[in-house]
């Protein structure tokens, strides 16, 4: 039996003096509206969903919305939230010796069957182990008794988990939905039959179910010169290589009628709808557009109703259409008339992020403009023709001209251009770039005719190329810290107008992120000393510290310079060479070698390019037309 909270719930965990000694006690009160709650002598399992980050940013996530709703409608299994607590609360609960508990139940994380994080970021990875601690369970798998829950990992950096793998009994490689449930369902099994014990059930999940790798169950050997030997399993009846799950059609893939609303604002107070998963278009530097194929999309009579029913249930006045370019789905123009049908009437706007500049029609914002919208961004990805093709981005400098034309006319006056810098092959030519495209942007507004009155505004946001697994500049060097914030300095020179705003991302974060996106099982010592001195939260400024980032990994015996800025060898054993994304490594070689030849590779629907992931299969996939 389930019931939907629409009550403050008795079971917060957190007394009255600590909820008024800490800033948005709706934080952890629990009780929100569409949470559920289930009679513990009625369950099975319980699964402890946690989002390893703060409360409002964890509750915009629409995985993690997926997830719970996914365990939920089992009525043998009871899934809850965690978040990690913010500062002010972790003094309060080590003061008062408080563990970290669930919000639906208040129960503590070691009553739990399964604690899950979803690992959306690396820098989240100080923040997971921090939660471990929070709630007294051992960091290390090895660690772990037979009555601690077993300890899941999935998101898009489980696609290399090897960094953290020391801290995880299994991992969940791909899309979640049916993978988790056939996990508790095999834990709910054994536990009935009386054949369960922790290594039995982690031997036989790595064994019958897809997707779910052990690293305890795969030894690592290592080079003289550092690089990855081998991965050997411990069993012969497990996978060599853990191929990735994927839910093949999404229209008759679970999806949330209702959410748990918040009592505080969140980073994403809204519909979420999601469209289709995969991308079409190969961008060299993209692991999602890489690891999340093949395209599937959702028809739209199929997405009007799921809108629909989450309108009716939340009350949201916005819907972001959720895609990694929601310009390419097939059938864009059908949904938004089907939308915009009912949306007008009840004053809900239309957010259609991932614009691509090349498909921004007149039409489409129109459609968007009907009630208000937010001010529209695009992503060049880099200053010059020249190496927007060698990063395969496909788009051209008229594309951009003509789409913020376009805004100009619609009565737009300020647009955010998205860059990086240090991609591979890039010189100070590519960098001055950016500026002189910025520089073309402003005076397309004033060529605009009936243009707002309003003088115009360009934000260029520019990040730092990080080489992440399953790309094709996977291999590839982050350039130096050096380097990195030389050319940051340089473009900030060549900007001279003041109607052209720069933001750059902090070089010195990037440089960490890359250590942990190629790192290996080495690098676990590291983070475990980070956390035992506190790191937390280091994706957010205010608490990140580089120095002493590169203190720990000098103790830890680990040389950022190996991970991050070396190019490594296509022969190599890479970490993440356990895991089958779909995508092959031969694709992935042969668009490095057009990289460097400046030759860009047509999108899935022109042409079949036999990346590999199409035997994954699916309904409504890459383009049945392609020519192979």
């Amino acid at each position: 039996m389930s019931t939907e909270l629409n009550h403050p719930s008795s079971a917060c965990p957190y007394s009255s003096t600590v909820l008024k000694s800490v800033q948005k006690p709706g934080r952890y009160s629990g009780g929100e509206y569409g949470q559920i709650i289930k009679d513990k002598a009625a369950v099975k399992a319980r699964f402890a969903f946690c989002f390893p980050d703060s409360y409002e940013i964890g509750m915009s996530n629409l995985g993690m919305r997926i997830l719970y709703g996914v365990l939920n409608r089992e009525e043998d299994i009871w899934c809850e939230r965690v978040f990690d607590p913010w500062i002010d609360m972790q003094e309060e609960m080590k003061k008062h010796d408080l563990p970290l508990c669930a919000h639906e139940s208040g129960d503590p994380l070691t009553a739990f069957d399964f604690v899950g994080f979803t690992l959306q970021y690396e820098m989240s990875y100080t923040n997971v182990l921090n939660m471990l601690d929070l709630a007294h369970i051992p960091l290390r798998a090895a660690d772990r008794g037979e009555d601690d829950p077993i300890v899941i990992g999935g998101g898009p950096c489980a696609y290399n988990a090897e960094p953290v793998a020391d801290f995880f009994d299994l991992f969940n490689i791909g899309e979640g939905e049916e993978m988790l449930t056939e996990l508790v369902r095999l834990y709910i099994k054994m536990k009935d039959e009386g054949t369960y014990s922790r290594a039995a059930y982690l031997h036989e999940a790595a064994k019958t179910v897809q997707g779910a790798y052990v690293p305890s169950l795969y030894d690592v050997t290592y080079n003289d010169d550092g690089t990855v030997r081998a991965y050997t399993p411990v069993y012969d009846d497990i996978p060599k290589q853990v191929k990735k799950r994927i839910i093949k059609d999404l229209d008759t893939a679970y999806f949330p009628d209702k959410v748990v609303m918040p009592y505080v604002e969140t980073v994403q107070d809204r519909i979420m709808l999601e469209v289709y998963r995969g991308c079409i278009r190969g961008c060299r530097f993209c692991q999602a557009g890489m690891v999340y194929r093949p395209v599937r999309e959702k028809t739209p009579a199929v997405l009007n109703r799921q809108a629909k029913c989450l309108f009716e249930s939340t009350g949201y006045e916005e819907m972001s259409l959720s895609s990694l370019s929601i310009s390419d789905y097939t059938q864009l123009d059908e949904l938004t008339d089907q939308l915009l049908s009912w949306t007008d009437d009840h004053m809900v706007s239309l957010n259609l992020p991932s614009l691509r500049v090349d498909s921004f029609t007149k039409e489409l914002m129109d459609k968007i403009s009907t009630v208000r919208t937010s001010s529209l961004t695009f992503a060049p990805e880099a200053g010059t023709q020249r190496l927007r093709d060698v990063i395969n981005k496909n788009v051209e400098e008229e594309d951009l001209m003509r789409a913020v034309g376009v805004a100009f006319e619609a009565g737009k006056s300020q647009v955010k251009l998205y860059f990086m810098n240090g991609l591979p092959t890039e010189t100070d030519e590519d960098v001055k770039g950016i500026a002189t495209l910025a520089e073309r942007v402003i005076r397309r507004f004033y060529e605009t005719p009936g243009r707002p009155k309003k003088a115009p505004q360009v934000t260029v946001s520019v990040s730092c190329f990080i080489p992440k697994p399953f790309t094709p500049f996977q291999w590839e060097a982050q350039d130096t810290l050096e380097e990195l914030e030389r050319k940051q300095k340089f473009l900030v020179s060549q900007i001279t107008d003041r109607k052209i705003r720069c933001n750059q991302h902090d070089a010195r974060v990037c440089r960490v992120e890359a250590v942990l996106a190629r790192g290996d099982r080495r690098l676990g010592a590291a983070l475990e000393l980070a956390c035992r001195e506190g790191f937390k939260f280091d994706s957010w400024d205010e608490f990140f510290d580089y120095d002493r980032w590169m203190s720990v990994f000098e103790r830890s015996g680990i040389d950022p310079a190996f991970y991050a800025n070396r190019v490594w060898g296509e022969d190599e054993v890479l970490p993440w060479d356990i895991i089958d994304c779909g995508v092959t490594k031969a694709y992935l070689k042969r668009e490095r070698a057009r990289a460097y030849a400046e030759t860009t590779t047509p999108n899935c629907r022109e042409h079949c390019n036999g990346c590999g992931a199409n035997s994954l299969g699916g309904e409504r996939s890459c383009c049945p037309n392609a020519t192979k």
